[in-house]
């Protein structure tokens, strides 16, 4: 495995990747990640920014979901106020990332005023849901003429109409708060939808791809949460239907809709559609074990990465179709990178990561969320970019109608998506796999692993990214034996991505010591 260097090693055991269990009691990644609630960043670099998420990120996103009519939305459509939909018909999506966002900061902070807020927000969704299920108020305000965009009935336009992906954003949301805070109103919301997704798509019944994916990886969140297989089967018929012309008209390139997904060996289309829908995939891999689905999966990783991924783990280069090019069409000052690329791509690679455990796929990851990420929101908090180009004047206004960063969008998921990125970034810092430790990224702060054997309390003491230097104290609950794995960087190996596509003037490795 490349990358990886023991600390600790009590044990020598190679490293193989085989299944783990999930906690639905089937297959699941090999490597689990030490959750987020388990691990506490203190240093001068990252909890600085996940303080002024919490404080400032959230409550601006939450304010301007209310100033724009997207939470009003839902209380049109649970009967609560009178008037017509506002906004785009895919607007319900970012009240729920938002929410997402908030069950995760409150997993960290419990804060009652926050919980109450949620409470009331989550009473909204279940007043808006209609009676079998069905969640998307640009229909449901006023079913007999709904918003532009949304189809003229159900299911009329999967392609376009964001339906399931408002969905999908919905269920995740749902698992989120329910693991953040145990109560179960929003769930049931989510199951209820779910089990009318289930009612309707399927095998013998509708076929049909997801016109911008991320309800497959919701669905496997929720399989977890509830251990019902049937969300997980129906995650992977979404899957199969990538490119399947058996019983539907395809999208095509843009929506990865052009061939089956076994045979796709390229990075194409809407660059975040991609994204999430390469995370799903990864998902459905590893919770069936399939090794077709794994072969399928690494063949567009090493496409992305080797040729068509910016030196920042921006990917998306064009700006039409918000998409990636071709191969190593990688303009600076057109770049698109949209900020949402940027974290599909890191929630990628993080699965990559857990599904092969590979130290390249941090790689990526760290370089995507320092650069590609963190561009995306200012420094205070309440201030964005939507695309991320690698040059600018400071004259051509590429940020939608602005050479800035703007406080919201008329399409706003990247500030949304910050929001609900931030505070689940820590959960990616450490994993393990039996009695083996990986430290996959370096803050200062502690982290409460669980092993077998007991808890083991890690604290990193690091100015990293200023300074290489890490001093990590390890202290385990019990005495007994375990590997801690610490990622050496490629960057520090003398190669800032993995593959040729980016190499240094002096490519010769730092001096690393231990």
């Amino acid at each position: 495995m490349r990358g990886w260097r023991n600390a600790l090693m009590l044990s020598l055991l190679p490293v193989l990747v085989s299944g783990g269990l999930s906690a639905a009691g089937g297959p699941d990644y090999p490597i689990t990640p030490v959750p987020f609630t388990k691990v506490r960043a203190s240093d001068g670099f990252w909890a600085p920014r996940l303080e002024t998420n919490r404080k400032v990120t959230l409550p601006a996103n939450f304010q301007k979901c209310a100033e724009t009519g997207r939470i009003s939305n839902f209380a049109k459509a649970a009967g609560k106020m009178e008037g017509k939909h506002e906004g785009i018909f895919f607007n319900d999506s970012d009240v729920f990332k938002v929410a997402e966002g908030a069950a995760y900061t409150l997993a960290l902070s419990p804060d009652p005023e926050l919980d109450a807020y949620l409470d009331n927000l989550i009473a909204l969704f279940a007043g808006a849901q209609e009676e079998d299920g069905y969640l998307y108020t640009a229909r449901t305000i006023d079913p007999s003429r709904p918003a532009p965009g949304a189809g003229k009935e159900r299911w009329a336009d999967i392609k376009n109409a964001h339906e399931l992906y408002n969905m999908g954003h919905m269920i995740e949301a749902a698992v989120a708060h329910h693991q953040a805070t145990g109560k179960r109103q929003f769930l049931d919301v989510a199951v209820k939808c779910a089990d009318l997704i289930d009612r309707v798509f399927g095998p013998g019944k509708k076929y049909a791809a997801t016109g911008h994916p991320e309800l497959e990886l919701a669905l496997a969140k929720l399989y977890r949460c509830t251990g019902e297989k049937r969300y997980l089967d129906l995650a992977k018929f979404f899957v199969d239907q990538r490119g399947n012309a058996e019983h539907r008209e395809l999208y095509g390139l843009y929506y990865q809709d052009h061939e089956p997904f076994l045979q796709q060996r390229e990075a194409v289309g809407h660059a975040v559609r991609a994204g999430y829908f390469y995370s799903g995939a990864a998902d459905v891999a590893a919770l069936t074990g399939n090794p077709a689905y794994i072969d399928a999966i690494d063949r567009i990783w090493e496409n992305a990465v080797t040729r068509r991924m910016y030196l920042t783990g921006g990917i998306g280069s064009k700006r039409e179709g918000e998409a990636f090019g071709a191969d190593y069409e990688l303009p600076n000052a057109t770049a698109y990178c949209e900020t949402c690329a940027a974290i599909a791509n890191a929630f990628w690679n993080h699965r990559m990561f857990l599904l092969h455990g590979d130290a390249k796929y941090m790689d990526v990851f760290e370089r995507t969320v320092y650069n590609g990420y963190l561009a995306g929101v200012s420094l205070e908090g309440d201030t964005f970019f939507y695309p991320n180009p690698l040059s600018s004047d400071g004259i051509f206004p590429f940020n939608h109608g602005e050479p800035k960063r703007s406080p919201w969008f008329g399409c706003s998921c990247c500030p949304t998506n910050v929001v609900r990125f931030f505070p689940s970034l820590p959960g990616c810092a450490y994993a393990t796999e039996k009695d083996r430790i990986y430290v996959g990224l370096y803050f200062g702060g502690t982290a409460e692993v669980a092993l077998d054997g007991g808890a083991v309390i890690i604290a990193q003491e690091t100015r990293y990214p200023w300074d290489g230097a890490v001093r990590l104290t390890v202290t385990p609950e019990h005495a007994g034996e375990f590997e801690l794995r610490l990622r050496i960087p490629g960057w520090a190996q003398g190669s800032p991505v993995p593959g040729d596509l980016y190499t240094y003037a002096d490519p010769s490795p730092a001096v690393i010591t231990l």
